[in-house]
């Protein structure tokens, strides 16, 4: 691997099975066997890419085009049908809302379990949690079960302890778009002083706008191949007017 990248991806294949009419129980899986038909469906049809060091990337494209699964892959959330992934440092994550938290725990006590789960000692969390937490902003019901908290506070309290990890390399997917708007504003306030102080970003999102003002490049999957890469606004262009002449794929 490159010492200068922080991700590489080469020939990265992702294929799902989709099953037609399935049973649920063992019963109905040895009565009806014949129904366990499936089709195999191909997210994913060998991307490759580098991410330099301290670089931000934006993950681009239409619902269902691959981008999420990609950046599944990277976390290893997911792994893949045939090719490989390289990660060079420390990782943080913001999948899936929620993602990691137990419901009927505390935030306080989530706060430990996430943050453990991305590599920091109880040491390490006692000296960030009341960062944390007045980040998050939810100090009065930081003892509370997160079952009781809104989309809202949950996206408070993960991107808190994303951002607290001090990781090398932070992957993000369309988490900011949840909450309110000064909060979404203060998070993207943060993306970009860790992108100034050299964290590597990747997003998947929607926003535009949003990955123009923070990434140095975007990568716009389409039908599980990369179909562009460059400069924000020059690929963000060909994409909104491919999009417009109404050939794209759903």
């Amino acid at each position: 691997m490159d010492r200068e990248n922080a991700v590489e991806v080469r020939n990265l294949v992702k294929e799902f099975k989709v099953y037609h009419d399935r049973g649920t129980s063992l019963k109905e899986k040895i009565l009806f066997w014949g129904r366990n038909k499936y089709e195999t469906r191909r997210v994913l049809d060998g991307i490759s890419f580098d991410i330099r060091r301290g670089e931000a990337v934006g993950l681009i494209g239409h619902n269902g085009c691959g981008k999420s699964t990609t950046l599944k892959l990277l976390t290893k959330i997911m792994y893949p049908t045939s090719g490989s992934v390289t990660i060079n440092g420390k990782v943080s994550a913001l999948i899936e809302l929620g993602a990691g938290f137990h419901p009927d725990m505390s935030g306080r006590e989530n706060i430990y379990i996430n943050a453990s789960i991305f590599g920091l000692t109880r040491k390490e969390i006692d000296a960030r949690v009341d960062k944390i937490i007045e980040f998050s902003e939810l100090d009065k019901f930081i003892d509370d079960p997160v079952r009781t908290y809104s989309s809202g506070m949950y996206m408070r309290l993960a991107f808190s302890v994303a951002i607290n990890v001090e990781a090398d390399i932070l992957f993000i997917d369309e988490i900011l778009a949840v909450g309110d708007v000064a909060f979404s504003k203060k998070c993207f306030d943060n993306l970009k002083r860790l992108k100034q102080q050299g964290t590597t970003i990747i997003i998947v999102s929607h926003s535009l706008n949003q990955i123009e003002e923070i990434c140095d490049r975007s990568i716009w999957i389409d039908g599980g191949r990369i179909r562009m890469e460059g400069k924000p606004a020059v690929v963000h262009k060909a994409y909104l007017d491919y999009m417009q002449s109404g050939t794209s794929r759903n």
